[in-house]
């Protein structure tokens, strides 16, 4: 079969050009199934609380992976001043992954306890109170939004049946009472806090 006759076949060339493309990306992915880093936790990975967790899904409801990144490359400029670059294993209990993909703002993995709560709080409300030429906008309603803690047991259970992530019975238990009455602030800023742990 003559290399032209394919060419002026647009069928049979759409055909090569998927079977080129299927193999190229077996080699790619497949090896990567069975490399034990990708999908084993570092030893010092912990599961989120139920406050932390209540956090998370906060920064995914108001958009914070839109603008923020949890992903640092392993460029010295990166390193020099977010910290030590990802890993796949800080990430396999993460779901979704939270890497997003662009960075308006700084990058967060390693931001917990980087700054104080209180930091946090005031930054959240008004950015530019300690950030003058920050552009995030302020989340004051934060603030005012308890937590009911309805679903937080549901959401543990679901990330251990589901994901494989630790948490025991008792954490399960002790979810609701852990987080009723909390603020949504308090709930952000416990998950803030907690970015970065596998690696302090």
């Amino acid at each position: 079969m003559k290399h032209e006759f394919i060419e002026k076949n647009v069928g049979l060339l759409a055909i090569f050009i998927i079977i080129a493309i299927s193999f190229g990306g077996l080699a790619q992915i497949t090896p990567l199934l069975f490399q034990k880093e990708t999908t084993v936790p570092v030893d010092t990975l912990r599961p989120y609380t139920a406050l932390e967790m209540e956090g998370r899904d906060i920064y995914i409801k108001e958009g914070c992976s839109n603008c923020h990144s949890q992903m640092i490359r392993p460029f010295r400029a990166e390193t020099e001043r977010y910290g030590h670059y990802s890993v796949a294993g800080e990430h396999v209990w993460e779901h979704p992954f939270l890497w997003g993909s662009k960075r308006t703002g700084p990058d967060l993995a390693r931001v917990g306890q980087r700054y104080s709560d209180a930091w946090h709080e005031v930054h959240l409300i008004n950015p530019r109170d300690v950030v003058p030429q920050s552009n995030m906008p302020g989340f004051p309603w934060l603030m005012d939004n308890l937590l009911t803690g309805e679903d937080t047991a549901r959401k543990l259970e679901i990330f251990r049946d589901n994901f494989g992530v630790p948490y025991t019975d008792e954490d399960i238990a002790g979810a609701k009472e852990a987080v009723q009455g909390k603020t949504e602030m308090q709930a952000l800023i416990a998950y803030l806090q907690s970015l970065g742990h596998a690696f302090q």
